[in-house]
């Protein structure tokens, strides 16, 4: 009888781990910065649960542990950046990296503590912008659109350079040489005339890049964010729930009410 009693309670036991190892592996683990990636994906979390898949949300401040953490294998997905810097990451990394779906767009904004619109920019303005290159073709476009400078004819916005710029009217001097994540610091200490901050940067730091700014990217920007994955990953089943959550109408209406037009969703 004991050893009956043995062998019953070590099936227990094994059936017991064996159904914690399949509720481990529904598990699914998304790297995200952490406004307002890791915002959107804790509304995402009750959708998930109800079709059985744990959401673990890993926050990231910055721009490059993300990828090299999904190369790893540490996460099975991320999301934080948009598709021209993921380009740029799998160019200069060679990640097989692939996009699982655009989610939101974030207009970078142009911000001064000095001036309160680029009519008040002086001559020869110093704008601080990030070294972050693939943002540098969308800054150009956005103060082309803003009047401040025009690009060469024919040029593609999103890889434009400062080299690009045929006329600059105010003698704008750039100086593209600080982190993303510094922009905000450099901005409460007055650095430079006037710079530009990624709008997740400034939505954390309490900033709002409609009323704040003094000038920002138009909603039809090509720099969607992105849940980036490992290819062929992209058709697994948790990753397509986690995509069709974040386009799902509640979602949607979370990120519109929540940030006001700052932060713009997409569905596609």
């Amino acid at each position: 009888m004991k050893k009956f009693l043995a062998g019953a309670l070590l099936s227990v036991s094994a059936l017991t781990l064996a159904a914690c190892g399949e509720e481990e592996s529904n598990q699914l683990v998304v790297g995200a910065s952490n406004t307002p990636h890791a915002v959107i994906l804790e509304e995402v979390k009750p959708i998930l649960e109800e079709q059985g898949i744990e959401l673990v949300i890993e926050s990231y401040q910055d721009y490059v542990l993300p990828n090299k953490d999904l190369e790893s294998g540490e996460l099975d997905a991320n999301y934080f950046q948009h598709i021209p810097y993921l380009e740029d990451q799998i160019a200069t990394f060679d990640y097989d990296f692939v996009n699982a779906g655009g989610i939101h767009i974030e207009p970078i904004g142009l911000y001064s503590k000095k001036y309160d619109s680029v009519e008040e920019l002086p001559e020869g303005a110093t704008i601080l912008m990030s070294n972050s290159v693939p943002d540098h073709g969308r800054v150009l476009a956005m103060l082309e659109n803003a009047g401040l400078i025009t690009l060469a004819e024919g040029v593609n916005k999103t890889t434009a350079e400062i080299s690009d710029i045929v006329d600059n009217p105010k003698n704008l001097q750039f100086d593209p040489n600080y982190e993303s994540a510094l922009m905000v610091q450099l901005y409460e200490n007055d650095e430079g005339d006037a710079l530009l901050i990624n709008s997740n940067y400034a939505i954390d730091a309490g900033l709002n890049p409609i009323e704040d700014s003094i000038a920002i990217e138009n909603s039809d920007s090509p720099y969607v964010n992105i849940i980036a994955t490992k290819a062929g990953d992209e058709n697994n089943e948790n990753i397509k729930a986690l995509v069709d959550a974040l386009h799902s109408q509640e979602i949607q209406d979370f990120i519109q009410n929540e940030w006001g037009g700052s932060i713009v969703p997409v569905t596609e």
